[in-house]
């Protein structure tokens, strides 16, 4: 073997006795080698004592004159000795360790740790004292310091040590632990004297909100409005200023309510929100809101409400006008008000009142017209203009004014460049409803006139369907037959249904005739006139040959269908009482599907259609392996093209120019029947060679360089011509366009691979 390369496993198979990976895990800890101990030691006598600390002294101090700055290796030997009850070595060890680093914090937290496990509270008092004025900031020592004075009941001693550390203006929970001292002794005064203490410090809104909800606590409501009133004082009026003072706003408010003073928290809130603008104040407006549902009247709540998302969209819209969204929001809002007072009986002048509100912003938001002429920015906006159309009609019945809004937003969209048939088709039905059909007709008209796109038409026939008027419609739309055709077979006059079908696919121009083309096999089949299906596929293969109509005929052809409906009703007035029963069948005729794939084959083959020649011999290649026999499939797979190189010079650059082709086993046989006489020849002696067990060295050399395969394949179809036996397959789905995209892309795959 190589060095470098990674040895080859041989044997892939899986071992017989497998193991899971828990068993992988307990046998890895079991394998695992124990740590070192070092032996447990006994001492005798105090001799073998003093030995042992002498040497642990001695490691230590060793230790610790290597690694001086080392903390953990002091509190190590500090434990030590008070483990071993000598506190005196071990308040050495400390004070050596406090001389190299005075300001660590584990070091003096351990420390005093160590004296108060040993019950020397004076000691411990000290070092707390030396560490709150080495360290005042670190808070941890403050908090431990009171806890010990509060633990030994020296409430004074710890009001003194907070006295101290309220000196160093700590953080707000440094006055908090102040304050919940003196509410646990009941000294609320004292407490309240500290949060004035706070507040001077630090007068931020929520300091300020703790002291009056504690005095509210504390019953002492004319004390909490002073604390609330000067809090007020002390902000100002200043829109910056009120914006910053909004918790107190809200907390005082929130006060007065608690308190039953529903009229002085009013007062309050509208104060506040006088003076800030509704993008600042969201929060309070929403306190505001709930207060009125909970206290306040309905009307007062729903003009509250109101009067909040007003505010709410017309800051939205100073920002951006052509903000459409907004609008439609907006302009529900208004609606949705003006329904309420209709519902709730409101007088003539507060209807006109609300109505005039929803004009205002109709008018106000169809201003905003779309910049450039682009349709992109005016889909949004064009809605507006129906919502406006629509409310006018439906809700106020001002007709006038409606027909108004549809001719002036059709006057004021670009139809040059873009236009929208939705909007011409409301404005078009909208008279029909009006019973003003002509004004109807004429909108269409000009629309049709102006800017003919689909829609258009789609709906200009929809509309002259619904009011049955068929005479009208384009004699070249393929839908409008169809539609027309399915009117007379819902109406049950199917020989006028057919005649409208002939009528139809006999138009020269007709735009997309295969969708006619289709609706009309479909009914016949749905029918159970297969004759008659039969005949319009050959008029439809012979009118545009495509591989594809071959495909669908032949497949037509293969599949059951119903009975035709004469008969169909004759069995089921014979089965009255069998509902559930399932409709007859005929059953297809496979040699007849077969025939047809044969000669769209040739049809093909005479066009010099190569590519669809190729798809349609693979899709009746799947129809013979799910509905023949393997020697149909033979049959079929001998058809088959080969790939083969053709070289010619290229008439532009005067170079050999290499392509790639098929070469049908027909084509051969037709253009060098001497050479394709002798190749079936070869075939044949090699087969016979084969068959006398002569070995497989005759038989490989006689193709030469893969001719082997094309060999078969030209000797199978020359046995065809023989036997002159047309038939094909096809998958069950084929005749749909995504199945023959399929085929055509795996026939294009395999030559991109060769």
């Amino acid at each position: 073997m190589q060095e470098g390369r990674v040895p080859r496993v041989k044997n892939r198979a899986p071992a017989a006795i497998q193991i899971t990976a828990e068993q992988l895990l307990r046998e890895a800890q079991e394998r695992q080698e124990s740590q070192f101990r070092a032996p447990r030691q006994r001492v005798e006598d105090f001799e073998e004592l003093h030995e042992y600390r002498g040497r642990k002294r001695k490691e230590f101090e060793e230790r610790i004159r290597r690694t001086r700055g080392s903390i953990k290796e002091w509190l190590q030997y500090a434990s030590w000795e008070a483990s071993q009850n000598e506190f005196a070595r071990a308040r050495s060890v400390f004070e050596r360790a406090l001389d190299v680093d005075p300001r660590s914090m584990p070091l003096w937290l351990t420390y005093t740790e160590t004296e108060l496990k040993s019950r020397n509270v004076q000691h411990a008092r000290n070092l707390f004292d030396r560490a709150v004025t080495l360290l005042p900031r670190v808070d941890q020592l403050w908090f431990k310091y009171v806890y010990l004075e509060e633990l030994l009941q020296n409430i004074a001693g710890a009001r003194q040590v907070f006295e101290r550390w309220m000196a160093w203006e700590p953080d707000d929970k440094a006055w908090q632990a102040y304050i919940k001292l003196e509410i646990r002794y009941n000294e609320f005064d004292r407490a309240s004297a500290i949060y004035e203490r706070w507040v001077a410090v630090r007068p931020e809104p929520r300091v300020w909100v703790k002291w009056g909800k504690f005095e509210e606590e504390r019953a002492k409501v004319d004390k909490a409005r002073d604390v609330f009133k000067t809090a007020l004082e002390f902000f100002g009026d200043e829109e910056e200023q009120v914006e910053k003072a909004q918790a107190v706003f809200g907390a005082f408010a929130k006060m007065e309510t608690r308190l039953k003073e529903y009229e002085r928290a009013r007062v309050i809130y509208k104060f506040a929100l006088e003076r800030l603008p509704r993008s600042k104040s969201a929060n309070l407006y929403a306190a505001y809101t709930k207060f009125e549902k909970q206290h306040g009247t309905r009307t007062a709540l729903e003009s509250t409400v109101l009067g909040k998302r007003r505010i709410q969209y017309e800051e939205e819209l100073s920002h951006d006008g052509r903000n459409y969204d907004v609008w439609f929001d907006y302009a529900r809002l208004e609606e949705g008000a003006y329904r309420q007072l209709r519902e709730e009986g409101a007088t003539a002048e507060e209807e006109e009142q609300a109505v005039a509100r929803v004009r205002e912003v109709y008018e106000r938001a169809v201003a905003q017209i779309p910049p450039g002429n682009e349709k992109r920015h005016w889909r949004r906006y064009i809605f507006l203009w129906l919502d406006y159309a629509l409310f006018e009609e439906i809700e106020t019945k001002d007709f006038t004014r409606t027909r108004e809004i549809y001719q002036t937003v059709t006057r004021l969209v670009p139809h040059k460049q873009f236009t929208f048939a939705k909007l011409w088709l409301t404005f078009a039905r909208f008279e029909v409803r009006r019973l003003d059909l002509p004004a109807a007709r004429r909108i269409l008209g000009t629309a049709i006139g102006m800017c003919p796109k689909e829609a258009l038409f789609n709906g200009y026939i929809q509309l002259e369907f619904d009011l049955r008027e068929f005479d009208r419609f384009d004699p070249t739309n393929s839908a409008a037959w169809i539609k027309y055709a399915e009117l007379e077979t819902q109406l049950a006059d199917y020989n006028r249904a057919r005649g409208i079908f002939e009528l139809g696919v006999s138009q020269s121009p007709l735009s997309m005739p295969e969708l006619l083309w289709k609706a009309y096999v479909d009914f016949e089949v749905e029918e159970g006139e297969r004759a008659r299906a039969r005949a319009l596929y050959e008029r439809l293969a012979a009118t545009s040959g495509h591989w594809k109509v071959w495909v669908a005929y032949a497949m037509f052809e293969a599949q059951p269908i119903q009975l035709p409906r004469d008969e169909r009703e004759e069995d089921e007035d014979g089965d009255e009482g069998d509902e559930e029963r399932e409709p007859k069948m005929v059953e297809g005729d496979l040699e007849l599907a077969r025939q047809v794939f044969q000669k769209g084959y040739r049809d093909l083959k005479s066009k010099g259609l190569k590519n669809e020649r190729v798809a349609l011999l693979q899709v009746w290649k799947s129809f013979e392996e799910q509905r023949g026999t393997p020697e149909d499939i033979a049959k079929v797979e001998g058809m088959m093209p080969v790939q083969g190189k053709r070289r010619y010079v290229d008439q532009e650059t005067g170079q050999l120019v290499e392509d790639y082709d098929y070469i049908f086993a027909d084509d051969e046989r037709e253009a060098n029947p001497t050479s394709f006489k002798f190749l079936q020849m070869a075939h044949a002696w090699a087969a016979s060679k084969k068959a006398g067990g002569a070995g497989t060295t005759a038989g490989s050399g006689g193709g030469g360089g893969g001719g082997g395969g094309a060999l078969s394949r030209f000797a199978a179809a020359l046995t065809q011509e023989k036997e002159n036996d047309s038939r094909a397959e096809s998958d069950g789905d084929a005749s749909e366009p995504e199945s023959m995209d399929e085929d055509v892309a795996s026939v294009a795959s395999s030559q991109d691979n060769s």
